[in-house]
């Protein structure tokens, strides 16, 4: 008997970093959500009580290592990348979710990044995968496709929105990217960005039909592939993210939605689509 693929939808803390942990856990929990996809703290007792927290409601975790943002020089941003995946491994995640290097490193730079977290994630037991993100090493398609013919093991988290903005499409110009791509996959983030922008203000209003339909072709892609490949589970987390990628009305940038609502919207689409 086929043994079934298990689903794992993430909450993420984007969004909610102002809330502590004794509020947004329960919220996370009340709201049906599997786990939290959170950047670790450095704290150690601020690492703890989350740790504690999550334990006690039935939480996974996925680590978010974004913070090399702020590190734009390559000698730096490796040290940078390194302590933050050491902590991330550290709290035993089901996995650490990589932004890593930049557009505009060499080719042998970002490879160099990539070993450094290959090493990490050996050293540790946890994978690592790296998120499609502009201005990464992955931020466009053109990019991307040299690295995966260099490390054909390269595995990425499909966030194919940000494609979007970058080709200025719904990439209904270049299914050879996405065929290249898409069996890297090994976390989603359910956002559904458009041809020019990375999020749309309501996936659920008729006028991003459209843009909804093609990020669930895409999903709907990397879910079958998984399966076929005999993966126990699939993790995806729902990222609609705060202003300025929900957009704001002018004058008073009052958000036209609220990201909160559509993450759980979103949850509850995918657990329709592709069961438990």
């Amino acid at each position: 008997m086929e043994q079934k693929m298990a689903l794992k939808i993430f909450a993420p803390q984007w969004g909610s970093n102002d809330l502590p942990a004794s509020v947004f856990v329960p919220k996370v929990k009340a709201a049906g959500f599997d786990g939290i996809e959170m950047s670790v703290p450095m704290e150690a007792e601020v690492r703890a009580e989350w740790a504690d927290r999550m334990a006690d409601a039935g939480l996974l975790l996925i680590a978010a290592q974004w913070e090399t943002v702020f590190h734009p020089q390559f000698d730096e941003h490796k040290a940078a990348l390194e302590r933050l995946l050491r902590n991330a491994c550290a709290a035993r995640p089901v996995l650490v979710n990589s932004h890593t290097g930049k557009d505009w490193y060499t080719q042998e730079q970002n490879l160099e990044l990539l070993a450094l977290a290959d090493a990490i994630a050996s050293e540790y037991g946890v994978p690592v995968v790296h998120e499609i993100h502009r201005s990464r090493f992955s931020g466009h398609p053109m990019l991307l496709l040299p690295y995966l013919r260099a490390r054909p093991d390269l595995a990425l988290t499909a966030d194919l929105s940000h494609w979007c903005c970058a080709c200025e499409s719904l990439l209904e110009d270049q299914p050879h990217t996405l065929a290249a791509t898409l069996p890297h996959v090994r976390h989603i983030h359910a956002r559904v960005g458009h041809s020019q922008g990375p999020q749309v203000a309501d996936f659920r209003a008729p006028e991003h039909a459209d843009a909804l339909a093609a990020h669930l072709h895409w999903w709907d892609q990397v879910v079958e592939l998984r399966r076929a490949a005999g993966a126990p589970w699939m993790t995806i987390t729902p990222e609609f993210g705060p202003a300025p990628y929900t957009p704001t009305l002018p004058y008073t940038q009052q958000p036209v939605s609220n990201a909160w609502e559509l993450n759980v919207a979103m949850k509850d689409l995918l657990r329709a689509r592709y069961g438990h």
